[in-house]
């Protein structure tokens, strides 16, 4: 028992310091052997998780859209404020924690959705899974929120749910090539009009 969780340490620390190391430098540019170096795990390591490096990136994005399903789901659920204005919240907390970045979006489907869709089908794939997990959590509250009155009914919700996702991550992308939190602020501005 004490072995597979060994294994499994060694497993997330691999995941956490590659997700930290690709968000600062990117997929492509990044090697194994950096990797290891920093997660401190010999190459049969890595070879004991993950077939190759495709592999790992996959793993990779699934452990990260886990993650963010878990803390969209806590901050919906989250009953002291409105559903609108826990949907604000969330793209308030994207604003800042790229302000926080210097103007560098720390978001990893981010950082990858323009480096590897081109260049690996399964990583896009696990992406787009990913990508359309997080706008049906948002789908979903904007619908509470038309239910408490606190957004507008006229709207479809998936539509509107996948405009404001795509304008998020347009912005991030504007954003990280000017160095400039402008283009969130002006998405946040829009966003709020939106809802």
């Amino acid at each position: 028992m004490e072995k597979i969780a060994q294994f499994q340490d060694t497993k997330q620390r691999i995941l956490a310091v590659g997700e930290s190391l690709i968000v600062n430098r990117g997929f492509s540019d990044l090697g194994l052997s950096e990797i290891l170096t920093t997660a401190k795990v010999p190459k049969g390591s890595f070879y004991h998780y993950f077939q190759s490096k495709e592999g790992f990136g996959v793993a990779l994005l699934e452990r990260y859209f886990a993650d963010y399903d878990e803390r969209l789901t806590t901050l919906f659920a989250n009953e002291s404020s409105s559903m609108r204005d826990r949907i604000l919240s969330y793209f308030t907390y994207w604003r800042e924690k790229s302000a926080a970045h210097e103007g560098h979006n720390s978001c990893l489907a981010v950082k990858l959705a323009a480096e590897v869709s081109d260049l690996s089908e399964p990583m896009r794939c696990t992406l787009a899974e990913g990508m359309e997990r997080i706008t049906s959590q948002i789908a979903q509250a904007i619908k509470l929120a038309q239910a408490d009155g606190s957004v507008s009914a006229q709207k479809d919700p998936v539509e509107l749910a996948e405009t404001l996702y795509s304008m998020w991550v347009g912005a991030s992308l504007v954003a990280k090539v000017k160095r400039s939190l402008l283009p969130l602020d002006l998405a946040l501005q829009q966003t709020e009009l939106l809802l």
